[in-house]
C-alpha cells in the first residue's frame, strides 16, 4: 500500500475528480487522526467505521445542500431515461431532508456550521435522546447514504483500484494487530488506515486540513453554473471553515456541578487555582476550544474562574506549563464527577469514546484521564500550532 506525505498531496492535487468525496475522505482521515491523539501504536494500522467518516461528511457537505441556494460538489449528467440532471453526490437528497427538518426544529434557517454542531450533539447520548424520533431517523438515514458513497473514494484514491486504501471490512476480519479508534463496533465496516499515513497525518495535520479546503474550494468553483459570481472561493472557504460557537446552554452539566456545591463540594480552577465553591461564580470551560473540538463531552468541561476564562484563556489551549500547573487539579475534578452518581457513568461512557489509553478497570481512572486530556491537549496544540496561553 501507498501512505506518504507525498501521496496526500498527490491525491488532493493530482487524481481525477468528478466530485469532491476524495478531498472529503482526506479530510475526515485527517480529523480522526486529530480527534483521537492517544491512538499511537508505533507501526499498527488503524481501523476506522466508515460510519465515524460519515459523521464528518456530514458536517463537511451540510453547507451545501441549502434546498433554495444549493451549491453543487460534483459533475451533473443527464439520465438517458428521462433527461433530467442527476444528483451531483449520491446522498443530496437524504442531507438536504436532514436540513430542511432541522430548520422545523430550530424556527430559522440552518448555518452552515450546524452540520458540526450535530455531529457533536450525535456524540453524546444523553443529548441525543433529546431529539424527535423522526428526526434522528432522519440523521441515521444521512449517514447511511453517506457510508455508501464513501466506497467510492477508497476504492479510487491514488493510482488505479485500491492503491492506498484496501476495501473496507468488518472489524472482525482483520487482523488482531489492526488497532481501531475508540467506539469501534465488532461488525462495522472500517476503512484501514497504514501506519505510515496515520503518522503522517499527525505529523502534517494543518497542512493536509489547508491542503484540503484549499483544492476543495478550487474544485468547488468548476462545478457551479454561475460563473459570473463574485469572489465563489471565498463563499465556498467560509462555508468549509465555519464551526458552532457555545450555542448549548449547558444546562444539564451545570445543574449536576450546582447540586455538587450546594452539598459542599469545592472545585479548583485549573489554571489560577482558585477555589470555586456554593456562592462563587464559575463558567465551565472548555479545555479544548470548541473551534478545534466541537465537542461538550465531560471530561472536557471543568468549573474554572469565569475572570480568567474570558480575558485571557478564551480559545486558547494551554502551555506546557500551565498544563504540569493544572494536571493535579483535573485529576481531582475528574475524581468529584467519579463520586457523583449522575456524573460518573457520564464521564466514563465520554471518555470510552474518546481515548483508548484509559482503560475502564483502571485503579486510579480519574489520573489516567487527566494525563490522557494533557496528552491529547498536548498532541492538538503540537498539530495545529494554535495560540497558548
Amino acid at each position: 500500500m501507498i501512505a506518504t506525505d507525498r501521496t496526500i498531496s498527490a491525491i488532493l492535487k493530482h487524481d481525477r475528480k468528478i466530485n469532491s468525496y476524495k478531498i472529503a475522505l482526506v479530510r475526515s482521515i485527517n480529523d480522526v487522526v486529530l480527534a483521537f491523539p492517544d491512538v499511537r501504536s508505533p507501526g499498527r494500522d488503524v481501523a476506522v467505521p466508515l460510519r465515524l467518516l460519515a459523521h464528518y461528511w456530514l458536517a463537511y457537505y451540510w453547507p451545501f445542500v441549502d434546498k433554495v441556494n444549493p451549491i453543487w460538489q460534483g459533475q451533473r449528467a443527464r439520465d438517458p431515461r428521462d433527461g433530467r440532471l442527476r444528483n451531483d453526490i449520491a446522498f443530496r437528497p437524504e442531507l438536504t431532508a436532514l436540513r430542511q427538518q432541522w430548520e422545523g426544529i430550530i424556527g430559522q434557517e440552518a448555518r452552515a456550521a450546524d452540520g458540526f454542531y450535530l455531529i457533536n450533539e450525535r456524540r453524546v447520548s444523553r443529548r441525543w435522546q433529546s431529539y424527535p424520533a423522526a428526526f434522528r431517523e432522519t440523521y441515521e438515514k444521512a449517514v447511511g447514504a453517506i457510508v455508501k458513497a464513501i466506497h467510492m473514494p477508497i476504492r479510487y484514491a491514488g493510482p488505479g483500484q485500491w492503491t492506498v486504501f484496501a476495501q473496507p471490512v468488518r472489524y472482525t476480519q482483520l487482523p488482531a494487530a489492526v488497532v481501531a479508534v475508540p467506539g469501534t463496533q465488532s461488525n462495522e465496516r472500517c476503512v484501514v488506515v497504514t501506519a505510515d499515513l496515520w503518522a503522517a497525518l499527525r505529523r502534517l495535520s494543518l497542512w493536509a486540513e489547508a491542503l484540503c479546503i484549499h483544492e476543495w474550494c478550487l474544485l468547488s468553483e468548476r462545478f457551479q453554473p454561475d460563473a459570473a459570481l463574485d469572489d465563489y472561493r471565498g463563499i465556498v472557504y467560509g462555508l468549509l471553515t465555519d464551526r458552532p460557537d457555545n450555542r448549548r446552554p449547558l444546562t444539564w452539566e451545570r445543574n449536576q456541578i450546582d447540586l455538587m456545591l450546594l452539598e459542599g463540594t469545592v472545585f479548583t480552577c485549573p489554571w489560577t487555582e482558585k477555589s470555586i465553591r456554593q456562592g462563587v461564580a464559575y463558567d465551565l470551560d472548555h479545555l479544548v476550544p470548541l473551534a478545534i473540538y466541537p465537542t461538550n463531552e465531560l471530561w472536557n468541561l471543568l468549573p474554572s474562574d469565569p475572570a480568567f476564562n474570558m480575558r485571557v484563556k478564551r480559545d486558547r489551549l494551554p502551555s506546557a506549563d500551565r498544563l504540569l500547573q493544572a494536571q493535579p487539579h483535573l485529576t481531582a475534578a475528574y475524581g468529584l464527577y467519579e463520586q457523583q452518581a449522575t456524573l460518573g457513568p457520564v464521564l466514563r461512557e465520554d471518555v470510552a469514546a474518546r481515548f483508548v489509553t484509559v482503560p475502564a478497570d483502571a485503579a486510579d481512572f480519574p489520573a489516567v484521564v487527566a494525563q490522557a486530556v494533557v496528552g491529547l491537549l498536548e498532541q492538538v496544540a503540537d498539530a495545529r500550532h494554535w495560540q497558548q496561553f
